[in-house]
């Protein structure tokens, strides 16, 4: 049994990978919510894969098996990659989603169509106690809308609409978001590091 520390508290994110590592019977999942008195490190990476390696090593002074972190976001290349790895804070410390995507909407008024492409970073970082196993990143390309739709989903999740699709990611269903998404993508490139142990 491979017993896996997923580094965070965000529910979204614990269930997203719940639900892509479910047919590996031999991964035991818990996420930092079973640590209620843990702080977590403040995340001064200058790039996603940088904040992942960050949040995986805090955490695994937590626990004595494999830990996995993950840190992902928004890449605007015509805001010079706003909001980038500020995306859970882009519109200051505290903000809610809502606000960041009313900020993000905000800044990108006025811009071309061809001006509205925009990518999802996600970057994953497993470590031991021995030190760092592997490190991975995948991007999912797309569009940003003018205007929300969709009521699933969370973060930027009712902008983006995926290259090839109609739908925003708030739209299409959770499994078909998770068999697409840039988060599936890094975990099946890190997905042998973490199984053939």
């Amino acid at each position: 049994m491979i017993r896996l520390l997923i580094a965070t508290s965000n529910l979204h994110k614990v269930r997203e990978i719940r639900n892509m590592l479910g047919r590996y019977e031999e991964i035991e999942l818990i996420s930092l919510r079973a640590f209620p008195e843990y702080e977590p490190p403040e995340e001064t990476g200058a790039t996603f894969q940088e904040n992942a390696l960050l949040k995986a090593l805090h955490a695994s002074k937590l626990h004595s098996g494999l830990v996995l972190a993950d840190d992902s976001g928004l890449v605007v290349p015509s805001l010079q990659g706003e909001p980038g790895v500020y995306s859970a804070r882009y519109a200051g410390v505290g903000a809610t989603e809502a606000d960041n995507r009313k900020k993000l909407v905000e800044r990108m008024s006025g811009l071309d169509e061809g001006l509205r492409g925009g990518h999802f970073v996600c970057a994953l970082a497993l470590v031991s106690p021995l030190g760092v196993i592997a490190q991975e990143e995948a991007r999912c390309e797309g569009v940003i809308l003018h205007k929300e739709r969709g009521g699933q989903g969370h973060g930027y999740d009712s902008l983006f609409v995926k290259e090839g699709y109609r739908l925003t990611f708030a739209e299409i269903s959770e499994e078909t978001k998770n068999q697409v998404s840039h988060r599936r993508r890094a975990l099946d490139k890190i997905l042998p590091a973490l199984i053939n142990r």
